[in-house]
């Protein structure tokens, strides 16, 4: 029978035929590194797109309103990321970060809207 080595340090597995690393450490240790790579970029586009939700939650607390562009400027609000959009049978777009979303309206005005449909 050929030895099992562990896919992250090298030393010998002992234990379920399937298994490929000799602790949880290593197992740990070996899936971050596959997934870390990818991960810098990803991360980076979630935490701008977490932060966007976050600012359209505190600025809508009822699910509808209004505000203006200089204020989510502000707030660090970045319009180049959003999750969804929606298109209305009138035409309007409505850019959505997650369930918060902002149509730009007349001048520098957005209005706020929350959607009511959730997921499972």
């Amino acid at each position: 029978m050929e030895e099992r080595l562990c896919l992250e340090c090298g030393k010998p597995v002992y234990g379920r035929i399937d298994k490929k690393f000799c602790d949880d450490q290593c197992r740990n240790t070996f899936n971050n590194k596959q997934n870390s790579d990818s991960n810098n970029y990803v991360r980076n586009v979630h935490n701008i797109l977490r932060r966007n939700r976050r600012i359209l939650e505190e600025l809508n607390p009822k699910g509808k309103s209004k505000t203006t562009r200089s204020k989510l400027t502000e707030k660090g609000f970045d319009f180049n990321y959003h999750t969804s959009t929606y298109t209305t049978k009138a035409g309007a777009t409505y850019y959505f970060c997650y369930e918060y979303g902002y149509l730009p309206i007349e001048g520098d005005y957005f209005a706020l809207v929350k959607k009511q449909e959730y997921v499972n």
